[in-house]
Formats: structure tokens, sequence, C-alpha cells
């Protein structure tokens, strides 16, 4: 009897030296110095500037958001932030005073009717950038020393690429007139849909088109919206016979009334 109480003694007593142990174990030892804890990095959201940790943001090439409103909106500078941005020099500020109310809709393929993999959609950044090899493929040498540039590019995929702020004259339309006003690139932001005009254009880039005018009209309540064969008839032929604009006109909501040149194919 005794020894079975002698061993109940010795179990509690371990139970309560393990427990004391632990205790000390959790307490910083003071002969010790404390590591610091690396504080997190803060960014800031490009959108309305608030400075948040790197943890909490939403994040689209190397700049951070706030929210997913913020990274979907149209910003003050006159980029759509969940855009891929690659900035063209082929640019130049607008006239005084001017705020874009007209959108000219293109097509584009590089090389010409080959939009099927993602190194066409490249050929047509190198191309706004001049940053094109004219070694690539025989037509680039034609090409390579134009300088011209579009506000925003489609890619087949739907991938949204940005090329110059809304703030700024993009070099897309050349010579031509609207409604009776010459030199769209003064007043126009251009839109880039990639493919030709013997092909239809993909879901996907009408649902973005859609999207990206969503956007504009919030900042641009005035817009119209033409292809860049009826602002320069004579030269050009895009968005072509495939380019949906009723379906266009569906998608977006626009009036009527904002399509002067109306839903036909053309």
């Amino acid at each position: 009897m005794f020894a079975g109480a002698g061993l109940f003694y010795l179990w509690i007593k371990g139970k309560k030296q393990a427990k004391l142990n632990a205790e000390n174990s959790r307490k910083p030892n003071k002969n010790e110095p404390e590591q610091p804890t690396a504080p997190e990095a803060m960014v800031q959201c490009q959108y309305c500037k608030v400075h948040l940790p790197k943890s909490e943001v939403l994040t689209c090439d190397d700049r951070f958001y706030c929210s997913k409103e913020h990274l979907q909106t149209l910003d003050s500078e006159g980029w759509i932030g969940d855009a891929r941005w690659r900035i063209s020099p082929n640019q130049d500020v607008r006239p005084e005073n001017v705020a874009p109310d007209l959108v000219v809709i293109h097509h584009i393929s590089l090389p010409p009717g080959e939009f099927r993999n993602q190194a066409s959609s490249q050929h047509i950044v190198d191309f706004f950038q001049n940053k094109l090899d004219p070694s690539a493929h025989p037509y680039f040498t034609e090409i390579a020393d134009q300088k011209v540039s579009s506000h925003f590019l489609i890619a087949r995929s739907g991938e949204l690429i940005q090329f110059v702020s809304t703030h700024n004259k993009a070099w897309h339309a050349g010579v031509s007139s609207f409604l009776g006003r010459e030199k769209c690139n003064d007043f126009s932001i251009g839109i880039e849909m990639e493919g030709d005009g013997d092909s239809p254009f993909e879901a996907a880039q009408y649902q973005v088109l859609s999207n990206l005018i969503q956007k504009l009209a919030a900042t641009y309540p005035h817009l119209q919206f033409a292809g860049h064969s009826d602002i320069a008839p004579d030269r050009k032929t895009d968005p072509g016979m495939y380019f949906d604009w009723k379906k266009f006109q569906k998608e977006t909501g626009i009036s009527s009334e904002k399509l002067p040149f109306g839903l036909r194919s053309r």
C-alpha cells in the first residue's frame, strides 16, 4: 500500500514538473536577446494611393490595388488597372481643353492573317513600341520604320493591353474625318481588335470590349463609336465585315444615336 502511494506521489510530481517546464519554455529568456519581427512591406494602391500591407492587396504586373473595384477602373491618369501596360513612345498630348468623345475600332494582325498564338500578339506589342524585329518575317521589313500606336489592344484570348493613356493622343487614325471634324487622333480613343477582315472575332474579345467601353463611358459619357473605315473610307477597311456591330451594341447597351454609321456590317 505504501509502495503504491509512493508511486502515485512521484507521478503527480512528474506531471507538475512537466507543466512547469512547458510554461518556462514559453517565457522569454532574459539572458538571450529577443529576435525582432520584420515589419510587413507596405505598398500603395495605384488608384487611390492608400498604403496597405502587401499581403492585403491585389496585384497586376508590378502594380498594387486595394480593391477589385480599383483594379478594374480607369484611373485619374487614364490607365485601366487590370490591363497589361506596355507604354508606346508613339503618342502626343491632346490639344488643350480637348477630351475624347469618339472611339475608333480597328483590327490588326502581325503577320497579316496570323493570330493563332501568343507570338502574334507580341508582334503587335513590339510594333507599337518600335521594337519589331524586321528579320522575324518578310512583311515586317515593310513596316518596321512606321511609328504607330493605339490606346488599347484586345488579343484573341481576350487579354487587354494598354499602350497610351486616354489623356494622350495615340497614333491610330491617320488622315481621317468624323462628321466633318478632321484629325481624329486629337479627340478619339483607338481600340485594336486582334484579327483580320476575313475571320469572325472571338466571343472573349467582344466581352472584354464591352467591359472596356463601360469603363471608358463612366469617364467620357459623350463617346460616339465608329470603325476606322468610317473615318478613313478611302484608305481603310477595318474592323471589316466580320465585326458584328449589332452584337457590339447589344453587349455594351449603347444607344443607336452614338453609332452614327449604323449597325450594318461594313
